[in-house]
Formats: C-alpha cells, structure tokens, sequence
C-alpha cells in the first residue's frame, strides 16, 4: 500500500498535486479538478479495508453513506462533497478542499481561541446542523477533528460518513462516533436523532473554552459511566473569565434528560447569538457587528423572509454594517449610487427638495434603483437618519458577483416592493 500511495499520480481523472495524510483505512490526496478549474480533497479508501473480516462492513457502510451525500449539502459551512466514485479497483470521495486545519489545534489550554471567536464558530456549526437536520440528516460524530478551520471564525463541518439519514437505510451500527464526544443515549445504543449531536456539539464548545473535555477517564468503561451519570463541571470552572451565560448554554446542550436539552437548533442559536450581545463580547468597534448578529438580524428582516440560510450567509458576507447617528445624511440628490442599504435598526426620512417623501422603519430598503437600474444611476432624493441607526450596505457590483440564486431572491422581493408602492401610489392619486 506504501508502495502505490508513493507513486501516485492521478486519482481517477483528478491530477495528485501532493499527498494530505493517512489514516487506518484511507488515503487523502491534493487534487486538482480540471473541469472545474479548482482544486478538491480526494479520500481514497484502502481495498483492504473493505475486506476487513470484522469491520469491512462497518467501513462500507460508511463509504456508501457519505457517498450518497455527494451534492445534497450545499452550505457554506459545510464540506461539500462533488462526487463520488466505486469501481472493482478504486473507492473513493472527492470533496471541497479546506486549507487551514481542524478545530482540534484550539482544544488546548495554551491555545484557546478568545471568547468571541469560539461562540462565532459554535453559533456557525449550529446553523450548519439545523440545515443537516432539515435535509433529515443527523452528523453523529461531531468533534473538533471533523470541523475544519477555513479562516478566524469560519468553519466548514466534514466527514457525513457516520451520519443517519432519515430517507434512506436508518438501520444504526453500533461503535461510530468518538466516545469522549458522544451523548448519554448513543452510549446506551438506544435510538437517536439530531439531539445527539446538539450534545456532542455542546461538548465541542466545552472542549474550546477550557482547553480540556468535560469528563476525563483512564478507559472507556469509566468515561461511559461519567457520561450518562455524572454532571459535568461548567467551563468557568476552568476559565473563570467565561460569562454566566455561556456555562448555561453548555449545561442545556449537554443536557442528560432529552427533554432539557435543545429540541431546536434555532434555539441554541439564538442563545449563542444572545450571549455574544448581553455579554458585549468581542466588543471592538472594528468587531461590533458579529457574523452570527449580522444572520440573525437578517433573518428577521421581512424582506429576507425567503432566502435561504446559505443565502443569507452570502449577504452577511457581502454587505457592509454601520452605525449612523440621528442627522446624519446618507444619500443625497443627484449624487451617483452604487449601492443600496437596508435599514437594520433605527428610522430614516426620505426627502426631495426638502419635502417628506417617506419614513422607513427597520427592514426596509432604500437606494435599490442604483441595483435595479443595471447602469450608472443617481440618487432620486435624499435620505437622512431620523433616530440612531444600523445600516447594512450592498454594493451592486460584489451583489453582481453573489450566486444566481441569491441574486434571483434579491429581484423576487425588489418587485415585490415595487407592485406593493406602485399599488398605494395609485390609491393616493385616485382618492382612495
């Protein structure tokens, strides 16, 4: 095996730039994708490994599982899987590829990431879970090592092998998953959904606060009994700095009673997102608007009511976030455009040759000709800050470069703006 893993240069019709790691049962390579002019991970499971006499059908189940997940989970933080490949001679996965490690490098004591950091990343994996359990997909070896790092708080949550789905075969195999890990029920082998990885999740968060996991045993028959009997000690045990508020959330996430733990992935969520503002964490002008306030704000926005999460996290992206203080002019008459905004929090005044024109509340958009119009375009009127505001921009040409998707869901809601304002004008001219 060492033997053709040297002298491997091509997987499939994928081109081997270099060889990532090893482990018991499959080879990962560097590839590049021809096709699609870009480069992707190439698992390439080892022949033996399905030959094994005691888990070769465990490992096939796992190949085939995470196999036909090829194309189903597209979010940005998840791993996508592109395509998947088993002929007689060579089994094997290709998957986005992730330059930037695991979260296991964080789940040190001398190298925990800031508070604020580690409820981003948590808060991001939440959301790629809820998507997960929509789609009837339950992880089950959620761990530090299977979330990859992609930049200073975003993720991409991998390796679906394991993963029970709930239209296809849910027969469970025992032994998947990580012991340290796992929740009271999968121990017990009893039957799971998605409340096992809200636990797992909530071990995860544990291990990224403190450096350390919350139950510490010589073997797996002590760790199990700690498990499903024993009461973690909250993170400030070990970090005093960590708030009231995040022991609370990993307390309910690692919850024993099903009942007490989060039924709703938008519950934990919202905690996360919650936290991060009572707590004033990451409180840094340059920090004050955090990805996970930016999705929930957002996602409450009526205008945003049929975007995707995917999509929303793509507008969160590309937008730009401020403050404006009441009085403060935005747009002016006459003066080019090439953005628009959406008005977060606060009010504005629309006004044209110093007459009121319009008051818009939180969640409406205003500037959106300088998109609609397509070419240059001025601005129609001015528009000032009634009482303080958050203001979220969107250049038009990064929204030019955002996917079709995105950009069809932005067109759908501007027109329907626009039947709704062409409507009442036509009820003020008539009289009505």
């Amino acid at each position: 095996m060492a033997a053709e893993a040297a002298t491997r240069t091509q997987v499939g019709k994928y081109p081997v730039l270099r060889k990532l790691g090893e482990g018991a049962t499959s080879e990962v390579y560097l590839c590049n994708d021809p096709f699609n002019t870009r480069d992707v991970a190439v698992k390439v499971v080892f022949a033996d490994a399905f030959h094994d006499p005691e888990r070769g059908r465990l490992f096939r189940k796992l190949f085939v599982t995470e196999a036909s997940l090829a194309g189903k989970l597209q979010h940005p933080h998840i791993c996508q899987i592109y395509d998947a490949v088993a002929d007689d001679e060579l089994h094997y996965i290709v998957m986005e590829y992730v330059d930037g490690g695991t979260l296991e490098k964080f789940c040190r004591p001398e190298a925990l990431l800031p508070l604020d950091r580690t409820v981003e990343i948590v808060f991001k994996c939440t959301r790629a879970l809820e998507f997960a359990h929509k789609m009837g997909i339950t992880h089950r070896d959620i761990k530090p090592a299977n979330i990859l790092h992609t930049g200073e708080t975003d993720v991409k949550i991998t390796d679906f092998g394991a993963a029970l789905i709930a239209t296809g075969d849910t027969t469970q195999i025992a032994a998947i998953g990580s012991p340290a890990y796992m929740s009271p029920e999968q121990v017990k082998e009893h039957p799971l959904n998605h409340q096992t990885d809200v636990y797992s999740m909530g071990v995860v968060m544990h291990h990224l606060l403190t450096g350390r996991l919350p139950f510490q045993a010589a073997n797996n028959f002590s760790l199990i009994y700690q498990i499903t009997n024993v009461e973690p000690e909250p993170p400030s045990t070990y970090r005093p700095e960590i708030p009231a508020g995040l022991d609370a959330i990993v307390r309910r996430a690692m919850a024993k009673d099903l009942e007490k733990r989060y039924l709703r992935w938008e519950d934990f969520s919202l905690d996360l997102a919650e936290v991060f503002r009572a707590e004033h964490l990451g409180a840094q002008k340059a920090q004050e608007f955090a990805d996970s306030e930016k999705f929930e704000t957002l996602r409450k926005l009526p205008f945003f009511e049929q975007f995707s999460d995917a999509e929303i996290w793509e507008v969160a992206r590309i937008s730009s976030w401020r403050h404006a203080a009441a009085g403060e002019r935005l747009m002016k008459e006459g003066e080019p455009g090439d953005y628009f905004c959406f008005l977060a929090d606060g009010q504005v005044k629309i006004t044209k040759k110093g007459k009121l024109l319009n008051l818009l509340r939180a969640g409406e958009p205003f500037g959106e000709m300088a998109y609609l119009a397509k070419t240059g375009h001025a601005r129609g009127a001015d528009v000032t800050v009634m009482s303080d505001a958050k203001i979220v921009s969107v250049p038009t040409e990064r929204l030019a470069q955002a996917s079709d998707a995105c950009r069809h869901k932005f067109d759908r809601a501007f027109m329907e703006i626009l039947v709704e304002r062409l409507s009442m004008a036509n009820l003020r001219i008539s009289g009505v």
